[in-house]
């Protein structure tokens, strides 16, 4: 990837339905290569898709961050608890007082309660902490 190929990818982070005759007026190529670098970078798998993201007040259903501590030696030795649940997008461990960061997308507040009840229910666990995401604000996500 060159740098051209870096500016492209900018472009579309900032905005995926730029068309490509603004990319190519920013980047300073023509049209047509701007398409064929898309395409190259598409077909070598750079680009895998372009998506619409939903901020989280237009979404079904209900996120939260479970704060967690936990009594186990490592917190490799706890995973296991939330990679069995289908709802957990993913676990950080972090520093401070608390051990993980839990993020979890449910259908409904029963299942985050659910959910929440289950973890809180195994001895290892000493604290837990719910934070339900109300709203966002900023998602520089790049996937």
């Amino acid at each position: 990837m060159d740098k051209f190929d870096q500016t492209i990818i900018t472009a579309l982070r900032q905005n995926a339905r730029k068309s490509v005759s603004a990319i190519a007026e920013e980047v300073s190529l023509s049209r047509s290569a701007v398409s064929e670098r898309l395409k190259k970078l598409e077909q070598n798998g750079v680009i895998r898709g372009y998506q619409v993201l939903l901020s989280e007040s237009q979404k079904d259903g209900v996120s939260a961050y479970f704060e967690i501590q936990h009594q186990c030696r490592n917190c490799a030795d706890i995973v296991h608890l939330f990679q069995a649940v289908p709802e957990v997008v993913t676990c950080h461990g972090i520093s401070g007082e608390m051990d993980l960061l839990v993020y979890v997308r449910t259908p409904s507040m029963r299942r985050l309660h659910e959910i929440r009840e289950a973890i809180d229910a195994n001895p290892a666990i000493s604290k837990i902490k719910t934070h339900v995401v109300m709203s966002e604000w900023i998602n520089n996500r790049q996937e």
